[in-house]
């Protein structure tokens, strides 16, 4: 069974076009379609439907994914193995991460793995959506969360402090909240599905469900519109560090701190195999993160 045609199949069941897979592949539509064909005769079914539109798996298609998914990776770690792991890791690397941590810390991390791993080429899709990292053939994601999927496996990668923050002339027209309860008679900025903050008092835990002033979908609009004035709001530490330098931005509450359980994570399937492309880019971040992140040292 011919590796390469594998890696093809996979393509397709997660982006469902034989020649956009082929061309991810550097394979002309009529090699990829070659390519496939020679595969479903070598197993004896067909694997896939195809239609003028677009292409789906069949019955046997879907049964066959998961082991075909395995194999690859059982491959990568099995030529890693080879030599001790003097072998620099190679191919592509598919990263997908939340859209400003990715902008603010991932890519300027970059610059150092790429240099450390020339043999590696990397595409990365920067989004707060939550995608399915196996329909979308990623190798791993970073995620900023708590985590709740058993179906995957995560490792730490750094500290995600929360905090509620506000600008020197909110608080300066409207007052400091000296206490959670506070929080009611202010303006609020929310994240998407973020309206009910929890903090650690000497009682416990208060939980607050905000009269949000303001809602955006993205943890950098939120803290430019606390910059401006418009009200407080959570932000993660890693996105308002520089802000709060800068003095834009002034902790509150700072004596009954938030309760969050959330994370950097770095995650991948549990059904794969730990690939060395992936263990050295999780290692990486680790490293160049640090036990103490320096957003964190604010």
């Amino acid at each position: 069974m011919n590796i390469e045609h594998l890696k093809l199949f996979i393509r397709i069941a997660a982006c469902h076009n034989i020649s956009l897979a082929g061309k991810e592949l550097g394979l002309s539509p009529a090699v990829a379609s070659s390519h496939i064909n020679k595969l479903e005769e070598s197993l004896g079914v067909r694997l896939i439907h195809r239609t003028t539109r677009k292409v789906s798996l069949t019955e046997d298609g879907v049964a066959f994914l998961p082991h075909a998914q395995e194999v690859l990776s059982s491959v990568d770690v099995a030529f890693a193995s080879v030599g001790s792991g003097n072998m620099s890791p190679s191919g592509r690397l598919r990263i997908t991460a939340p859209a400003s941590f990715g902008r603010m810390h991932l890519i300027p991390a970059l610059n150092g793995f790429m240099a450390q791993y020339p043999d590696l080429n990397l595409d990365l899709r920067l989004s707060d959506s939550i995608v399915d990292m196996v329909e979308g053939g990623f190798d791993v994601a970073i995620r900023n969360a708590a985590l709740n999927d058993s179906s995957l496996i995560a490792r730490k990668i750094a500290q995600d402090t929360r905090l509620v923050c506000a600008s020197p002339d909110y608080l300066n027209k409207h007052g400091t909240p000296n206490q959670p309860g506070d929080l009611l008679n202010h303006q609020c900025i929310d994240l998407m599905g973020l309206d009910t903050w929890t903090f650690q008092t000497n009682e416990g835990h208060q939980s607050i469900k905000i009269k949000h002033f303001l809602r955006a979908d993205n943890g950098e609009a939120i803290r430019d519109a606390a910059i401006n004035g418009l009200g407080l709001t959570i932000c993660s530490q890693w996105c308002a560090y520089k802000a709060i330098q800068a003095k834009q931005l002034v902790p509150v509450l700072t004596n009954t701190p938030l309760v969050s359980n959330t994370s950097i994570w770095a995650v991948y399937p549990s059904s794969r195999l730990l690939a060395p492309k992936v263990r050295v880019f999780i290692d990486y971040l680790k490293t160049h993160f640090g036990e103490t992140p320096y957003w964190e040292l604010t």
